[in-house]
């Protein structure tokens, strides 16, 4: 070793490496050289373990990259002993916190950096890596690892991701956005989770909804196949989820299938499902169709309509047989499931004009249960618009505005020819537009049509309607603007306004029904 010390080329050569792996005796050893105030310092370390010996006899400038590690303008480092106090802290963080070079050393970590968690990571023996910390009025990006020699914790490192102001302003956007988005996530799916869909998500007290409610409960518990009509919009797949509830197949599977929205020549495989190979593309393990996935459940059928001739036969085999074949297969299938449909349509016309099964059609409708459309339970709009905004601004994480009076009697006096859904996505909108406390008329859609009741004739045309039809006109324009007036004085309060004209709430509803659909 003398003789290498006194070798100016060796020297000038280790000089420039500093970290140099030498053997001796058999034995490999890391000398460290430094200059020191224009003299050379000679440190003779003993071996290290394989991976830093490896790194530091493979790389010619382990000096700088060591160097580079520790001085990275973008990435902080900050060590601590075994006490959780500073050994060492990187230029860029000691600028971040405003201390002088060194000043941060032998303090508590706790008492420099704002919510760290490296005292915990060096009791506990846990490394927490990409985890978000909040220093100084900004997040960063921060991992904690602990040092061990054999068993024993002898401190922990943390490294900190900097960036320039613009970049962090980026990527702070960036966390929160999806910090909002999970959030949002997260309460949708606890909205689905608490949903029943038992009578009480079944919204309204009118008397037609009341009578749907005794329908379902004497229904469910049959295994009786039902047919539910109604226009769309009007919550068929909500009352068919509330049979699934109270049924005694509740603990089965619902499995819901939009016949309208299925591809006809995806029809099949879906419903009967299919062997591995049995066409270009199919799964190569095969797959259930919709009917075996329903097994001790209930199949939904929405829609039901609107399905192909071709496939109602098949259809029409299941439900009496109880057994499936998958396409491209020979083996019958045994099923067990409860049949519930849905339409929109009329069957019996569809049945008439050739488009629809007569057979099935007795085979799908031993019970029929019929919704009323929105017009013909108005009295149920502000218990549904309550229930819409609670459900919006519980998922954005808003107040729940109220409705005042005015913005309601407008809702109620509206034809909804789209119902409930309808009601929903104007309810949402409103939302959106209004100024986060209440929602007044004009956070509400325009109406487009004009009664004809306000409609008064211009030509000598009309004269003939007007001599037959022109009383009745008269006293209804008359009787329509005396329920205006009523609705106004009492702040769309139909019970008061009914009262006081003298007249049944359910004659005033069927007014306003007629009124809103002429």
């Amino acid at each position: 070793m003398k003789s290498l010390a006194l070798d100016p080329d060796w020297i000038a050569e280790a000089r420039i490496r500093r970290i140099n792996p030498m053997t001796l005796d058999r034995q490999t050893y890391i000398v460290l050289v430094i200059s020191v105030t224009g003299c050379d310092a000679i440190i003779i370390s003993g071996p290290p373990g394989d991976a830093v010996f490896d790194f530091l006899t493979s790389v010619d400038f382990a000096w700088e990259l060591m160097e580079q590690l520790l001085t990275d303008p973008f990435e902080g480092m900050i060590i601590v002993d075994d006490e959780a106090h500073i050994s060492y802290m990187s230029p860029v963080h000691e600028r971040f916190f405003g201390l002088k070079p060194g000043e941060a050393r032998t303090r508590p970590i706790e008492d420099v950096v704002e919510g760290t968690r490296l005292h915990k990571v060096v009791k506990s023996g846990k490394a927490e890596v990409g985890t978000i910390q909040h220093m100084r009025g900004s997040d960063r990006i921060v991992s904690r690892i602990p040092i061990r020699r054999k068993d024993k914790v002898l401190g922990a490192y943390g490294r900190v991701m900097f960036k320039g102001p613009e970049q962090l302003a980026i990527l702070n956007a960036r966390i929160r956005a999806l910090e909002g988005q999970v959030e949002f996530y997260k309460r949708e799916t606890e909205t689905l989770k608490s949903q029943k869909y038992g009578l009480d998500s079944i919204v309204g007290n009118s008397p037609a909804v009341q009578r749907l409610r005794a329908e379902i409960v004497k229904i469910a518990a049959l295994e009786i196949p039902v047919l539910i009509r109604g226009e769309s919009g009007t919550g068929k797949e909500l009352v068919a989820h509330a049979l699934h509830r109270l049924s005694p197949r509740r603990d089965g599977p619902m499995v819901a299938v939009n016949a309208a929205a299925m591809p006809q020549t995806l029809v099949e495989s879906e419903l009967f499902g299919y062997e591995p190979g049995a066409f270009t593309g199919a799964d190569k393990k095969g797959r259930k169709g919709k009917f075996e996935q329903a097994t001790e459940g209930i199949i939904f059928l929405d829609e039901i309509g609107d399905m192909p001739l071709e496939v109602q036969a098949k259809l029409l085999r299941v439900l009496q047989d109880r057994i499936v074949e998958r396409i491209g297969g020979d083996k019958p299938r045994q099923l067990e499931f409860r049949l519930i449909s849905a339409t929109n349509r009329d069957l019996q016309s569809l049945v008439e004009a050739g488009t629809f099964r007569l057979d099935l059609f007795y085979r799908i409708s031993p019970i029929v249960i019929t919704l009323p459309p929105l017009r013909e339970r108005i009295e149920d709009i502000p218990p549904l618009a309550s229930k819409f905004l609670e459900d919006i601004a519980y998922r954005h994480a808003r107040p729940t505005p109220s409705i005042d009076d005015d913005a309601l009697t407008a809702l109620m006096e509206r034809p909804w020819p789209g119902n409930i859904r309808q009601l929903q996505h104007e309810i949402e909108r409103a939302f959106a537009f209004c100024d986060g406390t209440m929602i007044k008329v004009r956070d509400l859609t325009e109406m487009k049509s004009v009664s004809q009741a306000e409609a008064l004739p211009t030509s000598a045309a009309s004269a003939p309607t007007m001599a037959t039809d022109g009383l009745r006109s008269i006293l209804d324009k008359v009787e329509n603007k005396g329920i205006r007036d009523a609705l106004a004085r009492h702040k769309g309060n139909k019970k008061k306004a009914a009262e006081s004209l003298g007249i049944s709430r359910s004659y005033l509803y069927r007014k306003l029904s007629q009124m809103n659909g002429t």
